[in-house]
């Protein structure tokens, strides 16, 4: 979490809220990403 040290007030300055994903990707087969992806927003 890249933002948890980062007060309130300056997050939603920034549109740093609860609800949002990051996404780092990095070298994986670009189907496993959208695979991995569909799975989480299945559960969601």
């Amino acid at each position: 979490m890249t933002h948890v040290a980062v007060p309130a007030e300056v997050t939603k300055k920034d549109w740093i809220t609860d609800d949002l994903v990051r996404l780092s990707v990095g070298i994986e087969d670009p189907e496993d990403i959208i695979a991995d992806l569909d799975q989480v927003l299945e559960n969601a």
